[in-house]
C-alpha cells in the first residue's frame, strides 16, 4: 500500500513538470480565424512570435500555424516534438501568404541564378503591416483562447489567393 501511495504521489507531483514542455515552459492553447476584406484567408501561414519588456527582445519559442479553407487556425509551438499553443503573454503576429508557385524570395546575388532564367521575385499580397513589418500584437492568456481573431484589409488579392 505504501509502493503504491508513493507512487501516485510522485506521479501527481510531476504532472505540472510533463504538462509544462521543456524546460518548465507552458504552453497556452490558442486558436483563431483570419480574414482579408471579410473574407476567410485561406493558406494563410500565422506567426505569434512572443516579445519581452523593454527592446521587444523575443521571450520565448515562436508558434506557427496554417489556415484552412475557412480561415481558421491552431497554433504549435514550435519546439523539437509538437506542442499545441503558445507561451503565454504579448505576441507580435505576421501573417503572410506563402509565394505562388514559380516564384522565389529575394536573392543576394546573382550567382544564385546561374543557369541565367528569369528570376520572378515572390511578392506577398498581404500588406507588409501585417507581416515584414508587422503592426499586429496579441496578448495569449494564462488559460489560452478559441478568439485569436484577425480582420485584415487590403488592396484585392490576386486571383487563386
Amino acid at each position: 500500500m505504501k509502493k503504491l501511495m508513493a507512487t501516485v504521489l510522485s506521479g501527481l507531483l510531476a504532472a505540472p513538470f510533463m504538462a509544462s514542455g521543456c524546460g518548465g515552459t507552458t504552453y497556452a492553447p490558442v486558436s483563431g480565424k483570419v480574414t482579408y476584406n471579410d473574407a476567410p484567408l485561406a493558406g494563410a501561414q500565422v506567426l505569434f512570435q512572443p516579445v519581452g519588456g523593454q527592446g521587444g527582445v523575443a521571450a520565448g519559442v515562436g508558434s506557427f500555424a496554417k489556415t484552412d479553407s475557412e480561415g481558421r487556425f491552431k497554433l504549435e509551438a514550435s519546439t523539437a516534438t509538437p506542442t499545441a499553443g503558445a507561451v503565454p503573454g504579448r505576441h507580435q503576429v505576421r501573417i503572410a501568404l506563402p509565394p505562388a508557385k514559380g516564384t522565389i524570395g529575394q536573392q543576394d546575388s546573382d550567382a544564385a541564378n546561374a543557369g541565367g532564367k528569369p528570376i520572378t521575385q515572390a511578392t506577398n499580397p498581404v500588406p507588409a503591416e501585417y507581416n515584414e513589418k508587422s503592426t499586429l500584437t496579441f496578448d495569449v492568456p494564462p488559460g489560452g483562447t478559441q478568439s485569436a481573431d484577425f480582420s485584415l484589409k487590403g488592396p484585392p488579392l490576386p486571383k487563386g489567393k
